[in-house]
């Protein structure tokens, strides 16, 4: 048996997870969140596979601190020694187009990994801390980089070009990448393993940031985020597709800076800019009480959704399954049955009862809907866990 551990840098953050791995078993022995690095208040907390949790208050000033402390929870309950220990596996943002698939990390790939920051201001840094950390502490274990990028990158040239002047792209890197691409993957597979392998999939990652795949014989063909994961579908406070001079217009009408307006798209836009409520759940409820402002925000995310799903069953030639996941897509009922009923002109029709479940796997299509629809828990962790255990 070999125990790896899954690692999530966050500029501020840490989450983790621990994996005992038996063959093709994978059981978390526990898993957390370290938070607020660097910034008053600073904790972490955990919780153990026999249900136990634990939240320690504790100055935390950089990632590798942060690591350090967490090992000490692990020891007391996870792991007797460091030593068990066999592999460490990181969730990096973007891998450009270097990395295609998931790699063991050397001098050579750190250094790749940080030349990428460019691409990924808020998250590339916060990965090359934390594997940095992983090496001080544990400096024989073997690392793995898993890049949300990778999966997009079977997307043919007609999707992931934009229409700029092609030095955009070949000197500057300027195209589609596509974020959560570790989620996308995993829901393909699992969908494989229910319809059998050449199916045409669009996969709905719906959270506060979301994005949306269409995935053709097990490869993604285009997402609906791009250069960065400011495009795509209105999200939680991103503003999602826009008219590219909007921006333009707002900094020489309004005098806003580059700052501001950066912060006005990716922070206060999206649905809490047009319901006035952070939190979809907020928007959720809102919307069910008539709420006006709620009432627009839901039809414009839903019809964002829907027209999305529409292009993409027409890039594929047809659509055989379409699934829900992520925090909203696993847990509203409402929001899958808003989207399932938009579509039911392709033969769809809503399980109502199934659709009621929340954070668990279910087909919440009838058995005569045309299309098959599913409410699929994504495991990004475990899914970077195989990864590892797969190059180590």
């Amino acid at each position: 048996m070999k125990k790896v551990l899954v690692i999530n840098s966050g500029s501020s953050s840490l989450k983790y997870q621990l994996f005992e791995v038996d063959g093709n078993k994978y059981e978390v022995l526990a898993k957390g969140l370290a938070e607020r690095i660097g910034i008053d208040g600073s904790k972490i907390k955990i919780k153990y596979a026999n249900g136990d949790k634990n939240e320690v208050v504790i100055d935390l000033p950089n990632h590798e601190v942060a690591l350090r402390e967490v090992f000490k929870l692990l020891l007391n309950g996870a792991i007797s020694n460091m030593d068990e220990i066999s592999a460490v596996g990181h969730r990096v943002v973007h891998g450009g187009e270097i990395f295609k698939n998931s790699v063991v990390i050397n001098d050579k790939v750190l250094e790749q990994i940080a030349d990428l920051s460019a691409l990924a201001p808020l998250h590339n840094p916060a990965a090359v801390i934390g594997i940095k950390a992983v090496r001080n502490i544990l400096p024989a274990v073997p690392q793995v980089a898993v890049f949300d990028t990778a999966f997009h990158q079977t997307m043919p040239k007609e999707a992931f070009l934009y229409g700029l002047p092609m030095e955009q792209y070949e000197k500057h890197h300027i195209r589609r990448y596509g974020m959560h691409g570790t989620s996308h993957r995993y829901i393909a597979q699992e969908v494989e393993k229910i319809l059998g392998k050449g199916k045409k999939i669009i996969v709905c990652h719906l959270g506060n940031g979301a994005s949306l795949s269409a995935i053709k014989d097990g490869k993604c063909i285009d997402t609906s985020m791009g250069f960065t994961p400011l495009s795509g579908i209105v999200m939680g406070t991103r503003s999602g597709d826009i008219d590219p001079y909007i921006p333009l217009h707002i900094m020489k009408t309004q005098g806003l800076s580059l700052d501001e307006v950066n912060n006005l798209l990716n922070k206060q836009s999206g649905e809490y800019g047009l319901s006035g409520y952070p939190d979809m759940r907020e928007v959720e409820d809102t919307y069910l009480k008539g709420h006006e402002a709620s009432v627009t925000a839901m039809n414009v995310y839903v019809y964002n959704i829907v027209k999305y799903i529409g292009s993409y069953m027409f890039a594929m030639g047809g659509l055989d399954a379409l699934v829900f996941t992520a925090g909203i897509g696993e847990n509203s009922s409402l929001i899958r049955k808003l989207i399932m009923e938009k579509l039911s002109f392709l033969g769809i029709k809503v399980d109502e009862e199934a659709n009621k479940v929340r954070g668990k796997f279910a087909e919440i299509s009838t058995k005569d809907s045309k299309v098959k629809c599913y409410c699929i828990p994504t495991d990004e962790e475990l899914m970077i866990a195989q990864d590892v255990i797969s190059l180590v």
